[in-house]
């Protein structure tokens, strides 16, 4: 390990995306063949707030960042610094990640080898259940004079390489080091250029056998760091053991985290690859029905195909099957001390098996009436109720990636995904498309969920706006 040029590297941030987030503070530590020659650091403006939880834990704050340089100004010098060099840092990936990408923002390419530091600690002590850099300098009896900053925390690395050096005879870490640095390995007749092709940017990806039928369908939101880590390293041929004979690579970039599950769903429904778990479509999709005034008496478990959107608000749940479906208001039955026989559970009079079990407040035996039975249930099918479409009509949520320049809108209605573009131009004649499609459970748990937890600064293009191509503030939050 040590017959090498290295940089010990190690980078404070305000986030962990390095799609979005960026670098704070910059740690290096310079060692040629064994020696330290030289040591650099820099705070850097990120050109953006410093979250809240960041400087508590990194305790660089706003102020002390506002006159530092930019990244931009920084970059031809650390370029320099860190070229040519194995770049060696603890989780790796975060930091390489983060300097591929604010070094691509300024148009310099950066593709060191890396060396985790996480990784060889695992390799070389298996018997330990914690490598994070805490317990490496516990362990190890390290000294750190400002946890959670760059150069203190990269002058950490380089003493915990001095000290595996002292524990191992050297032939033991080359053999780990020379493991861990393995070159992608690609299956024969697949372009060798595949890496340089591929973004740095969320999107799915297929492998395809040599008749074109697709064997496993991805999803990702750094498309080239997943090739590499399919392909690479202790993990190398990994997914031709799995996957078969991997005779072509397909991929489709996305603008961020919505495009890439949209298009994930799409993928999979289209080419059914043989390795994934398929989701079910409308007509194995199944959720609970129950109105006490214009519903059937008891919860029944009904499928899901050709529901309407309008109909399925009505409904509660989507479930892969009827069983599930029943398993589900089971559980609620027993949470909520309802009756089997009231909750359409089980058929006959009482006492129901909950009553025997002692979860049942007594329905069935006389001890509650129907209508505090009633009140209850309809409580405790409320939290899986499908959610009314919260719109007037549709709308577009537009997704940029900051690195690529990628925008996308997606456009959906009532739950039901109409389609992406590029443009506002192209909205109008989407929006109006597919108005008669049925309700579509798959795109309604990713869009239910994804908006959910959706940030509150979502850009949302609104349905006057779609219809009319009026200008229309979108709501804080969907």
């Amino acid at each position: 390990m040590l017959d090498r040029s290295l940089v010990f590297v190690d980078l404070e941030t305000t986030g962990a995306a390095p799609h979005f987030d960026r670098i704070t503070e910059v740690g290096v530590v310079e060692v040629e063949h064994g020696r330290p020659v030289g040591e650099w650091t820099s705070l850097v403006n990120p050109e953006r707030p410093i979250p809240q939880t960041i400087e508590s834990l990194t305790g660089i704050t706003d102020a002390m960042v506002a006159n530092a340089p930019t990244f931009a100004e920084l970059a031809e010098d650390l370029h320099r610094r860190l070229r040519g060099k194995t770049l060696v840092a603890h989780n790796a990936r975060f930091d390489s990640g983060f300097l591929k990408s604010e070094f691509r923002r300024v148009g310099l390419r950066y593709e060191p080898d890396v060396l985790c530091t996480v990784r060889l600690s695992r390799r070389l002590f298996p018997h330990e259940k914690r490598h994070n850099l805490d317990s490496l300098i516990e362990r190890h009896g390290l000294s750190c004079d400002a946890r959670h900053r760059a150069l203190a925390d990269a002058r950490v690395l380089w003493d915990f390489t001095q000290c595996i050096h002292r524990e191992f005879d050297s032939e033991r870490i080359s053999q780990a080091v020379a493991e861990m640095l393995k070159k992608p390995q690609l299956p024969p007749g697949l372009p060798v250029d595949l890496f340089d092709r591929l973004p740095e940017a969320p999107g799915v990806y297929a492998f395809m056998d040599a008749q074109g039928h697709a064997l496993h369908v991805g999803k990702t939101m750094n498309l080239r760091a997943r090739m590499l880590s399919h392909f690479s390293g202790e993990r190398s041929g990994a997914a031709v053991r799995k996957f078969g004979d991997i005779a072509g690579i397909d991929w489709k970039e996305s603008a961020g985290e919505l495009g890439m599950q949209i298009r994930f769903v799409e993928w999979v429904r289209r080419l059914q690859p043989s390795h994934n778990r398929i989701p079910r479509r409308d007509q194995d999709a199944w959720a609970l029905q129950w109105d006490p005034v214009d519903g059937p008496a008891r919860p029944v478990a009904i499928d899901l195909a050709g529901i309407e959107p309008q109909e399925a608000s009505k409904l509660h749940g989507v479930f892969r099957s009827q069983r599930v479906a029943l398993n589900a208001l089971r559980r609620l039955a027993d949470e909520h001390g309802l009756c089997h026989i009231g909750s359409g559970l089980q058929a006959g009079s009482g006492p129901c098996l909950g009553f025997q079990l002692k979860t049942c407040r007594g329905l069935c035996v006389g001890r509650e009436s129907a209508l505090s039975h009633s009140m209850r249930l309809m409580q405790a099918l409320h939290a899986l109720r499908i959610r009314d479409w919260p719109h007037a009509g549709p709308i577009g949520i537009r997704e940029r990636n900051l690195v690529s320049g990628r925008v996308e809108i997606h456009v959906i209605d009532n739950w039901r995904y109409l389609g992406s573009v590029t443009s506002e131009s192209e909205l109008h004649e989407l929006a109006h498309s597919r108005t008669d499609a049925a309700f579509d459970a798959g795109f309604y748990r990713l869009l239910s969920q994804y908006l959910k937890r959706a940030p509150r600064d979502l850009d949302i293009i609104v349905a006057s706006r779609l219809v009319n191509g009026a200008v229309e503030s979108p709501p804080a939050h969907c």
